[in-house]
């Protein structure tokens, strides 16, 4: 799995959690307007300046959001 800066990272187990609550709780606006600006603060992060990530990158960035919060393993079987 490849690194990523700790501020990316943390927006996206941010964007994770947030993205259960509203699973959890439909229609809330404030879940749905956190998760947009979450989304738009992965999408626009420094890191991506140079190059666009790749759906690899996308997909390690995910799993390492969704290891974290909710018990599933980073590495796929």
């Amino acid at each position: 799995m490849r690194t990523f800066p700790d501020d990316l990272a943390q927006a996206q187990r941010d964007w994770s959690a947030t993205y259960r609550l509203l699973a959890e709780q439909p229609g809330r606006t404030a879940l749905r307007g956190r998760l947009h600006r979450l989304s738009a603060r992965a999408w626009f992060h420094p890191c991506w300046r140079d190059r666009r990530p790749s759906p690899a990158a996308w997909r390690d960035l995910r799993e390492l959001g969704r290891a974290d919060g909710d018990g599933r393993e980073a590495n796929r079987p």
